[in-house]
């Protein structure tokens, strides 16, 4: 799924939009009521590590509420959900394990409707799959025929028209209203309050390295990608026990984790693709062969780890062992 780098891009694609009126809305979810959201004006646009968030308000002029204002709020009245405001609503929580694959869209006993909030409170939540994206002003189109052989082209969750002339388009990807986002800036690998004291905690315990990094509690935003890439830059068996590290390695890592992630933001928003060194490598950049291997906690989620076994050594623990232990 898109790491925090993307999800930055997504928002800036989004930001000329807030403060615009949709006008129009199509796309196949059918998780939310799309009709939902014309003549919503968009608010606000935020984005925490992986998930990105959007608040929608009605428009409200000075002679009172605008007929497709009238026609939703006759709609709530008539069954649909009430607006999640006051508490009552969902709070957005970010996901806490990402996901390889594009994730199911959860369940929810009808459509939630946006209100007619005079601020925001109304957010639509969106999670993206592995291959999730944003377009502004165009469409995705197929570079290569599919399974069948047919040249079809991506079809989007969902398109938002605005009064401008513009529109964004959002491909794999689910989404959800709430109430608010909760997110904590502390834990974004791209926030300017991210507290490197409490990552520096998580990453010296027991566990293996390349575990913890993935824990979007402490490293939002951070996914397989970065987690393969910084782990060779700092020269860390991805299994090594993060409690055998000295200080000065698991810094040297945290400095890692943020340089890389400020490098593939600052390409991306000048259309650069990054070097990777180690992800999807057959040899490191020192010719090593690299293995690959299927890496996570028991019972949890596990990921495809690359890692060049001569520059990143195991570490041997107190007794002699090495600190890898494989399942």
């Amino acid at each position: 799924m898109p790491e925090g780098p993307s999800l930055r891009k997504f928002q800036l694609l989004t930001s000329p939009f807030v403060g615009q009126v949709v006008v129009k809305v199509g796309g196949s979810t059918r998780k939310i009521s799309v009709n939902d959201l014309n003549a919503l004006r968009l608010q606000d646009s935020q984005v925490h590590g992986k998930n990105l968030y959007l608040a929608f308000v009605a428009v409200r002029g000075s002679l009172g509420p605008t007929a497709e204002e009238t026609v939703l709020q006759g709609e709530a009245a008539s069954g649909a959900s009430p607006p999640a405001q006051g508490g009552q609503g969902q709070v957005c929580a970010p996901q806490m394990h990402p996901q390889e694959e594009e994730p199911q869209e959860p369940q929810h006993p009808g459509s939630e409707v946006p209100g007619a909030a005079e601020g925001p409170g109304n957010w639509l939540h969106f999670h993206f799959g592995l291959f999730g994206s944003i377009r502004a002003n165009e469409f995705s189109r197929a570079n290569k025929a599919n399974k069948r052989g047919d040249w079809k082209d991506p079809a989007p969750r969902l398109v938002l028209y605005f009064e401008s002339g513009g529109f964004l388009v959002f491909y794999n990807c689910r989404m959800h209203w709430c109430s608010s986002p909760r997110a904590d800036p502390a834990s974004d690998i791209l926030s300017a309050e991210f507290h490197r004291g409490r990552a520096l905690d998580a990453l010296h315990t027991p566990s293996p390295i390349c575990y913890t990094l993935l824990d979007q509690r402490y490293f939002s935003g951070l996914g397989n990608i970065i987690k393969n890439e910084i782990l060779y830059l700092a020269k860390i068996h991805p299994l090594t026990q993060g409690a055998l590290l000295a200080l000065s390695d698991l810094e040297r890592l945290l400095d890692f984790a943020v340089r890389f992630s400020s490098d593939w933001l600052h390409n991306k928003l000048h259309g650069r693709k990054l070097r990777f060194q180690i992800y999807q490598k057959e040899q490191c950049p020192l010719g090593h062969a690299v293995i690959k291997e299927t890496l996570g906690p028991s019972g949890g989620l596990k990921r495809l780890t690359w890692w060049c076994p001569q520059c990143q050594p195991a570490v041997l623990s107190g007794d002699g062992d090495p600190s890898p232990v494989t399942e």
